[in-house]
């Protein structure tokens, strides 16, 4: 007989959670401008107890060789060799989110974000994926020429639909906060995809794995919104 038991996986670190929704790194170029989570997120969100059941969200991170994609996060990497065409698509496709990367330093880079995102948008349904450009290497570039790369960044970002962030893998300067931000604006989404679902009815958190919760952490302060995130 086949179980319908979910798998359990280790407890969410404490730094893992989310109370506030985490703000954006420059309005000018900025998907959401809101401060909280939707409210119908927020309300079930606090009906979890014990487990809180969270699909599991694709992410694509796509970019020139040497990038900086893998220091960035640790995900397989098509790196734009011939050979890896042919499975190009399969990674695309079904991505709920899509990281186009550059490198600061080399603005020819930034040119090519362009063709990356086109192919990666091919493999899946319009308006379906959440877009972010995300420049690297920030500590090897000064703060002059950083701001007038990122001047042209925020350009191609809003011709992309993207939000734009500048960081550092080698300084960790914005990576935790670009990667909060990613996690709260996918766990928003996918919330309002199941609560849509479930329309006139209590609906679960998600139908993935089981994530065990520790008790502490399932005491929110008033006003507070607990989204416990294993994306990253």
């Amino acid at each position: 007989m086949k179980s319908n038991l979910m798998y359990l996986v280790p407890p969410v670190s404490r730094d893992r959670i989310i109370s506030q929704f985490p703000k954006w790194y420059t309005p000018e170029a900025c998907l959401q401008f809101k401060e909280n989570f939707h409210a119908q997120v927020r309300t079930a969100c606090q009906r979890s107890t014990e487990t809180a059941g969270l699909k599991i969200s694709k992410v694509v991170v796509v970019g020139d060789l040497y990038v900086g994609k893998t220091s960035l996060i640790n995900r397989w990497d098509t790196a734009g060799q011939e050979k890896f065409k042919c499975i190009a698509s399969a990674y695309y496709r079904g991505a709920e989110v899509i990281i186009t990367v550059f490198d600061l330093a080399d603005i020819q880079t930034l040119d090519h974000t362009k063709q990356w995102l086109e192919d990666a948008l091919r493999e899946n349904e319009p308006d379906s994926s959440l877009i972010f450009l995300v420049g690297t290497k920030k500590d090897l570039v000064s703060d002059a020429v950083c701001e007038r790369t990122e001047l042209d960044a925020i350009r191609f970002a809003k011709e992309m639909r993207a939000e734009y962030w500048s960081v550092s893998a080698k300084t960790g300067e914005n990576v935790r906060e670009f990667f909060s931000r990613v996690a709260a604006l996918t766990f928003e989404q996918s919330m309002i995809k199941e609560l849509e679902k479930t329309a006139g009815h209590v609906a679960q958190i998600g139908a993935g794995n089981l994530i065990k919760l520790e008790k502490s952490m399932t005491e929110i302060p008033e006003g507070k919104t607990q989204a416990s995130l294993s994306c990253c």
